[in-house]
């Protein structure tokens, strides 16, 4: 104690003695201020590392979401083709970034191979049974290459070829009786009787201009019940928020006259499956262009050797 005293009395009196004391002071300051960063960046490395592995734990979730989603969809394209369907590594084994063990088969042959030498041997056919045998799996092979090769025009491409749009007459025109936004027509599409159809066109077409006129109608579509009445055809019309117009056919085209796209060949559907949304997929692109042409990706809804088929005035406008 006495010579803490002491050595104050001399501090006080000794500005170099203070100094020092102080640059000790400062040094360990800084040593302790060093340390405190050391012990900083350790701790964020330590941070970015969790947030690292949190983040690749939800991607790898993802992943293994996308690989299931696939395989679902792999397995229904492959039913719905005649594939037979495989026995495929169960979830537990599938992890993002590991290799899959391969599928193992069941039946006879799995049997066979996991059983002795001489048991494998005993259950092996004779090579007139192999032949047998072979014969109708050839058979088979051969049936589901051909489905392969041939996919149901459900499966073809989507394009303005798989609808049946023909020239027809509209024969007479009434109000709906349940419904006073809709007309009843009686339409003539070059069969042996008229068809029904139900459109909401009494806010746009006045009823006197729906009288013995032509139109463009889609003829696969599944008919639907409307209020009541059953409609078996849509008439096609330039369309926007604020107007409607029925398109015209050209000048001497007639009922049942076939509506083609040149670019776009192929027969329609005998009835569009509304499971499969083709229509939906078609008419975004079912457009008039700056002349109200009525046109497909460009190409014009043409009747061959007569002519195309137009709106009366809206060009650069949406058409269903």
């Amino acid at each position: 104690m006495f010579l803490v005293r002491s050595l104050v009395k001399m501090s006080s009196h000794n500005p170099l003695l203070r100094l020092e004391q102080r640059a000790a002071e400062a040094d360990q300051i800084i040593e302790y201020l060093k340390q405190q960063i050391h012990l900083l960046k350790e701790k964020a490395i330590v941070q970015a590392s969790v947030r690292e592995e949190k983040k690749l734990m939800v991607e790898n979730a993802k992943l293994k979401s996308d690989i299931e989603e696939l395989k679902k969809q792999l397995l229904e394209k492959e039913k719905s083709r005649g594939v037979r369907e495989i026995l495929v590594p169960s979830d537990a084994s599938v992890e993002c970034g590991s290799k899959p063990t391969p599928p193992t088969s069941s039946g006879p042959a799995a049997s066979a191979s996991s059983a002795p030498p001489v048991a494998a041997a005993a259950q092996k056919p004779s090579p007139k049974e192999e032949s047998k045998k072979k014969k109708p799996e050839k058979k088979g092979g051969e049936k589901a290459e051909k489905k392969q090769a041939a996919p149901s025009q459900e499966e073809a491409k989507v394009d303005v070829s798989r609808l049946d749009l023909r020239i027809g007459r509209i024969i007479t025109a009434e109000k709906h009786p349940d419904a006073d936004s809709l007309y009843v027509e009686q339409v003539d599409v070059g069969e042996a009787s008229p068809r029904t159809v139900v459109s909401g066109l009494v806010k746009h077409i006045p009823l006197d201009q729906m009288q013995n006129r032509m139109a463009v109608l889609l003829c696969n579509l599944k008919p639907a019940k409307m209020r009541g009445v059953v409609s078996q055809a849509m008439v096609m019309c330039a369309s926007s928020p604020e107007k409607v117009e029925i398109l015209d056919p050209p000048s001497g085209a007639a009922p049942g006259d076939r509506v083609t796209f040149q670019g776009f060949p192929g027969e329609p559907d005998k009835e569009l499956n509304p499971k499969k949304k083709v229509w939906e997929q078609v008419q975004p692109d079912l457009l008039t262009d700056g002349q109200c042409v009525a046109t497909y990706k460009g190409a014009a809804f043409e009747v061959a050797g007569k002519g195309v088929c137009k709106a009366q005035t809206m060009s650069n406008s949406g058409i269903k």
